[in-house]
């Protein structure tokens, strides 16, 4: 379903700011497969993200979509194949307008818009049945400006939304760490449920170990632009936070703590 084949970044190259932020990467989801990355801060873990949307460019490589080559198709274009959720919960919807019209937005994506009414009767009744799936009450609420929900709320609705145009890709980029621990936990489950509800192909960013080994189907650790490690189903259910330090330390003989993973 997703194919990212030698792909290579830098970053301000032939200065003296010159950063390698992928070297070589290789990575293959199969339809369905739900990928969690972790790794040390600048390992890579969002240029993939940004690659995979659209929003950069690799220097060498390819990425390719259920097998099309999407590697210099822009993300507006990427969008009807790819839902996001940010580590912002503001950066998902849009503050001023209510919930059915954010909804109704997000309905479109990646879809040629013309000059229809936005929300009809039919739209409304959808977006409250998959409104009450959140169980947050927001079904009572779709007239209400996004930007009175919580962090949480706000962020449940994004993932929501990121659905809705029924993407090939799911892309969560850090999407509970600005969310308080009950809140996380509550984006945590609907995360799974909405997942396997719908099927899809997804690659979430987190530094919470934790959260990495409990959320998904496989694990991949980054470091210095390279996959270093890459755990299938199997191996990850047998895996521990100490033993991921472990293996850390064993693959590039360097230290690496709890506090640094998850900062």
């Amino acid at each position: 379903m997703l194919d990212i084949t030698n792909v290579n970044k830098t970053f301000f190259p032939g200065t003296v700011n010159e950063r390698k932020a992928l070297r070589g990467i290789d990575l293959h989801l199969a339809a369905g497969e739900f990928v969690t990355v972790i790794g040390s801060n600048g390992a890579g873990k969002s240029t993939i993200l940004n690659i995979t949307s659209g929003k950069m460019r690799p220097d060498t490589g390819t990425v390719s979509i259920d097998g099309k080559d999407v590697t210099k198709m822009p993300d507006h274009r990427r969008a009807q194949f790819i839902g996001r959720v940010f580590q912002d919960p503001m950066a998902g919807s849009a503050p001023t307008m209510t919930i059915e019209q954010n909804m109704s937005m997000a309905l479109e994506r990646g879809q040629r818009r013309g000059l229809a009414l936005g929300v009809t009767k039919a739209k409304r009744e959808r977006f409250r049945e998959e409104l009450k799936s959140l169980e947050l009450g927001l079904e009572d609420r779709l007239k209400a400006k996004v930007g009175l929900l919580s962090g949480g709320q706000r962020q449940a609705l994004s993932l929501l939304m990121a659905t809705f145009s029924g993407p090939k890709i799911l892309l969560l980029d850090e999407h509970t760490a600005a969310l308080d621990p009950q809140r996380a936990a509550l984006v945590s489950r609907l995360t799974a449920e909405t997942v396997d509800r719908f099927r899809l192909t997804t690659l979430m960013v987190t530094h919470n170990m934790e959260q990495a080994l409990r959320l998904g189907t496989r694990l991949i650790m980054m470091h210095d632009g390279r996959i270093i490690l890459d755990l299938n189903q199997e191996q990850k259910s047998k895996m521990t936070v100490h033993g991921l330090l472990q293996e850390f330390e064993k693959i590039k003989g360097a230290q690496l703590d709890d506090r640094t993973m998850l900062q």
